[in-house]
């Protein structure tokens, strides 16, 4: 096969746009050969639990994709040695201790689906990516591995990130090779801080940490390890040895809470982040539930996610120092559906996410993701990376709720293996497009209350985001319809969920619009009539400034952020009732 194709279509690519469906959850499976092919190894699943195992390929660098039966003895992707030119790959097989009846979801390796001894595995070809592959156990304790080993360039060594699980608790391993992987030697790290309840937790969060590790090497030659923890960011540490030491686990810039990071450093020397920029919602009593076992209630497993819904990226140009962008690159397509919690099974995956994620360097500034946790959540996305050095955003609903979240929850079962819907609860759409009482033909967005006993939460909400910056102006053109109870205007340095109660508690500024019109008790805008509301924030120096028209008012920094703002979060205020609402006609922002 020559070397893939670079198309017009490739070209112009420029914002995320999804072209493809991996073939199983991404994090491990997907490869780039040396002419460019593209490969996602994984399974075609039958509505009874049935599979047969399959490989997409592109040549088009993911433009397009095509769909072959997997090889039964290939181990799925693999990497390239930069030394000998073999392919390698590490395996593991393993159980769960929550389930040990469950010895590993569906494999996307057909040759480890034949294998049942736990532990890890190494694969090797001399003859390329289609092997033959010889097979060999490097340890018989099993490591959770989630990665493809990584080729260090300043040591010339081999790095494999992986976990383990240690007297019931998660650490990070590294697993390290100087020989081309011909024998490896094992380094455990000690784990991050676990979750903890307090205020406004009422309950424990998965007490999960020091998990799903990535590590990548910087120009300069020192490593960084971002890991998945339970507390409210991703915690990092770094070698400056190629791995042989480490220093001190402490908070990243990147929040998240019990999802997969990922960070892929670049040819041009710059380092690329993707993650989920999220916060879930406050942990509720599990003790009030009585649906959840015990390993539940207690942390060892989680009853609900809340924050897999938006996967985003960050870009560093001084070794990790700052991150520009802070954008999202996708929202969960299925993130307003009634059915989410049992849609789909549980057969190829337990969870309903955009969380996992691989990443690819591609020709002409290009990257590719390969994202998500369930077959209705996955996909294959491209975009250029000036995507990420964006000042400004805006939306008019011309292209209707794409680019915003607006769920709410339904009372729903929490939690378990037991039955379809691992972890989720029901959705439906909160903050809808209404027709402008005007008479035209635009849409805007009302954000109001209905009541409705099958909610968990009743006031509406709707998040959105844009490029990161300490100062900025936004603009909103609104209608203050006569009868609402006004809303809630937030701003923060991540997504929270449209319906978070908490979210003033978390916001670098957070400022009310009532009944009557003030912004904070300055009158800014007169109910009925559709107005411009300014909204001019600066974090350094700790205010903001609101105006319309001739009015104007100023509010200080209500929370010192760990980062920038990329988020406007608006929320109902109304305690009752709000059939009316505020409605939104637009929205700009300019950093």
């Amino acid at each position: 096969m020559g070397k893939a194709v670079i198309s017009g279509l490739f070209r112009k690519i420029w914002a995320p746009v999804t072209t493809g469906r991996p073939a199983h959850s991404p994090h491990l499976d997907m490869m780039m050969l040396d002419n460019g092919e593209l490969r996602s190894y994984g399974s075609r699943i039958f509505g009874d639990g049935d599979y047969i195992q399959i490989v997409r390929k592109s040549f088009d660098y993911g433009i397009s994709w095509q769909e072959e039966l997997a090889d039964p003895a290939t181990p799925g992707a693999s990497v390239k040695s930069p030394w000998s030119g073999d392919y390698i790959t590490l395996r593991n097989q393993f159980c769960y201790p929550e389930n040990p009846a469950r010895i590993d979801e569906i494999s996307a390796s057909p040759a480890m689906s034949r294998k049942r001894e736990k532990g890890v595995w190494l694969f090797r070809s001399e003859s390329g990516p289609d092997g033959p592959f010889s097979m060999e156990r490097l340890f018989e304790e099993p490591f959770h591995i989630q990665r493809q080993p990584l080729a260090l360039k300043r040591w010339q060594r081999w790095l494999v990130a992986a976990e383990e699980r240690i007297e019931n608790k998660v650490y990070p391993v590294v697993l390290l090779s100087d020989d081309d992987g011909r024998t490896w030697r094992k380094k455990v790290l000690p784990a991050p801080p676990c979750h903890t309840q307090a205020y406004p937790h009422k309950g424990l969060r998965w007490r999960y940490c020091g998990c799903e590790p990535v590590v990548a090497e910087y120009a300069d030659g020192h490593l960084e390890m971002l890991l998945r923890t339970s507390t409210d960011f991703h915690y990092h540490c770094y070698s400056y040895d190629g791995g042989e030491s480490w220093g001190e686990m402490t908070p990243s810039p990147f929040y998240s809470v019990a999802t997969m990071p990922n960070l892929l450093s670049l040819s041009d020397g710059r380092m690329l982040a993707v993650w989920n920029n999220t916060t879930p919602l406050p942990e509720l009593d599990h003790e009030l539930q009585p649906e959840l076992p015990a390993y539940e209630r207690d942390g060892s497993w989680e009853d609900v996610f809340t924050n897999r819904d938006a996967l985003h990226a960050a870009i560093s140009e001084d070794q990790g120092k700052s991150w520009i962008g802070f954008r999202e690159l996708v929202l969960n397509e299925r993130r307003n559906d009634a059915d989410f919690r049992t849609s789909g099974g549980n057969y190829a995956s337990l969870d309903k996410s955009v969380h996992q994620n691989q990443v690819f360097e591609l020709p002409e500034n290009k990257i590719l993701v390969g994202y998500g946790q369930h077959p209705f959540c996955e996909g294959i996305l491209l975009f250029d990376l000036g995507f990420l050095y964006e000042k400004s955003r805006s939306d008019d609903f011309r292209h209707g709720l794409v680019n915003w979240s607006v769920h709410q929850y339904r009372k729903s079962l929490s939690g378990g293996y037991r039955y379809a819907g691992h972890c989720s609860w029901n959705r439906c759409p909160g903050a809808s497009l209404v027709p402008a009482p005007d008479g035209s033909l635009r849409e805007m967005l009302q954000i109001a209350r209905h009541p409705d006993a099958r909610l968990m939460y009743e006031k509406e909400g709707a998040v959105w985001n844009f490029p990161a910056s300490l100062s900025g102006r936004i603009t909103l053109k609104l209608l203050l319809q006569p009868g609402s109870a006004g809303i809630r205007i937030s701003l923060l340095d991540r997504w929270m969920n449209p319906v978070d109660e908490y979210v003033k508690e978390a916001a670098a500024f957070s400022l009310t619009l009532d009944a009557v019109g003030r912004v904070d008790a300055t009158q800014m805008v007169k109910p009925g009539v559709e107005s411009t509301l300014v909204l001019e924030y600066d974090q350094t120096a700790g205010k903001i400034r609101y105006t319309c028209g001739e009015n104007s008012g100023e509010s200080p920094l209500l929370n010192k952020l760990s980062g920038m703002i990329s988020y406007i979060h608006l929320q109902s205020l109304a305690e009752s009732a709000d059939p009316y609402g505020v409605l939104l006609a637009g929205i700009e922002m300019n950093g």
